[in-house]
């Protein structure tokens, strides 16, 4: 595996880490015209970054805890995201019901209008108090509340959308793709990598090594690299439970507990409802998390405390778990802790960069002033250029609008699968789209508009590999598809890879 006379130069970047910081580093570096390669462990997204509540939001209750700083920068980039990627990402309004045991209402209408003010607000509608009428869902004490604007995401998406931008600059994505490895060699870095499974090795060498390893940030220094963190993180768990519908219009609700926690209550996939999240210290390995009996039973009450209608657990259909690596700042209450964001550069050696903490709606930012960070190693680095710069498939106009096209140009898709296509993968399902005049051109229906061709779409061209990464990531049919369903796939995925492959080798 040692480097030859022949081995092409060093990357400039290279990054450890698949998730939303990973990808978004390795996208900005691409487009200033980096040499750059990301490798990931497992799917793109597989931990942290598609475990989330699946919110662009400011952070409303980090007001309480006086992070203006992180509230102001998140709402600024609220603005920029939805204009990056309106396909995956748009409006929603959220309720918050007002009880007695929370702050008097005109103390959360003060911190609302700072809310709408604090940080840019170009096309999102501001905040209102509500009087509730009777045929509405809470129970039937709670007579007012508020509502206010955030934004939805579809969070694996976003990560893989990245990635993809991050490919067409000239960026190599390696996933399922363990770096075992990383030796500080002469002020470079030479990394040994390991495809899973199989467990073939290879090197790759870099000027500079950005650790975006989430969870395991702060292992990877210590287990793979001869440096030691200089910073520590608090691992906390944060479950959500997928129930049928419970309200039904397409606005969400933010609930605050007796405790001073948040639960949301989101409209999820047209004909359920999300509900989350927890806020638990986590000591396990972040790649068996799930959510405990107790996490279940918390969110029932909470929501059984507000709603009328009682749900009990026989109405969850779903429950997944992720770990939010945060930064430690000492905080006794895991809901106290920061959310916001570290970076350390170590330069004793060759330049390790880690990446602390740091939530999904800042991911832009947090990539943009990384690569700040390293500007003084790469002097005739291009300029920042992600705050203008479409995600892939973005360039749709509305979600709205393209939907009403692709229904003129392929009426056999029918409503639903529209809708799906458009916010989920905007002008890019026309790459699986093409030549097909009917709806068996589609080739092999896997169930719940699942086809054959967006299947071998997302191989060939989103680095799927297994059925989940297809049902739970990029397209969220797990919950539509039943187990002998989910099983057809995956022996179509198991029997086809290899041709399907082909074109990524």
């Amino acid at each position: 595996m040692g480097a030859s006379p022949s081995s092409p130069p060093p990357l400039d970047l290279f990054v450890v880490g698949g998730g939303i910081n990973g990808t978004g580093i390795a996208n900005d570096a691409a487009g200033r015209g980096l040499s750059v390669a990301l490798c990931e462990q497992a799917d793109l997204a597989q931990a942290t970054s598609s475990a989330s509540s699946k919110l662009i939001h400011g952070g409303l209750r980090y007001l309480e805890y006086h992070e203006f700083r992180l509230v102001r920068e998140a709402l600024r980039e609220r603005e920029v995201l939805l204009g990056k990627a309106p396909h995956i990402i748009w409006p929603l309004r959220f309720i918050l019901p007002h009880q007695p045991h929370l702050r008097p209402a005109w103390m959360i209408r003060a911190g609302l209008f700072l809310y709408d003010h604090l940080g840019k607000r170009d096309s999102l509608p501001g905040s209102k108090g509500l009087r509730f009428t009777p045929d509405n869902p809470l129970r039937e004490e709670i007579s007012r509340g508020f509502e206010y604007s955030d934004c939805w995401v579809d969070d694996a998406r976003l990560v893989v959308l990245n990635a993809l931008q991050a490919r067409d600059n000239g960026a190599e994505v390696l996933v399922r793709t363990r770096c075992v490895e990383a030796h500080d060699e002469d002020g470079q870095w030479r990394l040994v990598l390991e495809e899973q499974p199989g467990g073939r090795r290879f090197e790759r060498r870099a000027r500079v090594l950005v650790n975006a390893a989430g969870p395991w940030v702060e292992r990877f220094i210590s287990e793979r690299t001869s440096h030691r963190s200089r910073y520590g993180i608090r691992m906390i768990q944060g479950s959500h439970m997928i129930v049928p519908r419970i309200n039904t219009d397409e606005r969400a609700y933010i609930l605050q507990n007796r405790d001073g926690r948040i639960v949301f209550v989101l409209p999820y996939e047209q004909d359920f409802s999300l509900i989350g999240t927890t806020d638990v210290r986590y000591r396990g390995d972040p790649a068996t998390i799930h959510a405990g009996d107790e996490e279940i039973d918390y969110l029932l009450e909470v929501v059984n405390a507000h709603f009328r209608t009682p749900l009990s657990r026989d109405d969850v259909v779903a429950t997944f778990s992720g770990v939010r690596p945060l930064c430690d700042d000492e905080s006794t209450d895991p809901a106290a802790m920061t959310r916001d964001y570290t970076l350390d550069l170590d330069r004793r050696g060759a330049p390790l960069l880690s990446v602390f903490g740091g939530k999904i709606t800042t991911y832009r930012k947090l990539a943009e002033t990384a690569l700040t960070t390293l500007a003084p190693l790469f002097p005739v680095m291009r300029p920042a250029w992600t705050a203008d710069a479409r995600l892939p498939g973005g360039d749709i106009g509305s979600r709205a609008d393209f939907q009403a096209r692709l229904l003129r140009d392929y009426p056999f898709l029918g409503d639903d699968r529209a809708r799906r296509f458009a916010s989920s993968y905007g002008t890019l399902c026309l790459h699986f789209l093409e030549g097909c005049k009917r709806l068996e051109d589609l080739g092999e229906d896997f169930g719940g508009g699942l086809s054959q061709r967006e299947v071998d779409y997302l191989v060939e061209c989103e680095w799927a590999r297994e059925a989940d990464d297809i049902l739970w990531r990029r397209t969220k049919r797990y919950l539509r598809l039943d187990a002998s369903q989910r099983e057809a796939l995956a022996g179509y995925l198991r029997q086809s890879q290899p041709t399907l492959c082909a074109a990524l080798n």
